[in-house]
């Protein structure tokens, strides 16, 4: 999904504030844009991050590994700034796996099948719950 929004981005570490920017939400990517410029100035890539409510018009995100590495979102509404979080939250990579894994699960309890055998990939560890370690039954 595409989401945009002129908002204000802050990049705490270096105390410097950016302007009034076109943000874009493309898949996992958050693009900035400068207001003249098809370019993006920038990208976020959105894996290993939180996304934090700061105040009722700002959110921001940090990014895990590194905790220094902190940027402020400034809105224009209360909905804005939900709205942002909400989109960033489930624009990530992990996101959509573990909802693929719970629906699998799901769909695996509710008929007996796993839906994943068709396409031959329900060993793929990537959609595993335990990130590739599985059990063996002798460990079961």
């Amino acid at each position: 999904s595409e989401w945009d929004h002129y908002i204000i981005i802050t990049d705490v570490h270096n105390s410097k504030l950016v302007k009034r920017r076109l943000v874009k939400l493309v898949v996992n990517f958050l693009f900035y844009f400068r207001t003249d410029e098809e370019e993006p100035q920038g990208a976020l890539l959105l894996e290993q991050c939180r996304v934090e409510r700061e105040d009722s018009l700002a959110f921001s995100i940090t990014f895990l590994d590194e905790a220094e590495r902190k940027y402020l979102f400034e809105c224009d509404s209360q909905e804005q700034c939900q709205e942002w979080i909400d989109s960033i939250i489930k624009a990530s990579y992990e996101f959509m796996r573990k909802n693929l894994i719970f629906y699998r699960t799901e769909i695996h309890r509710l008929t007996g099948k796993d839906p994943l055998e068709q396409y031959g990939i329900e060993d793929e560890t990537r959609f595993q719950v335990t990130s590739g370690l599985q059990l063996m039954p002798k460990d079961i």
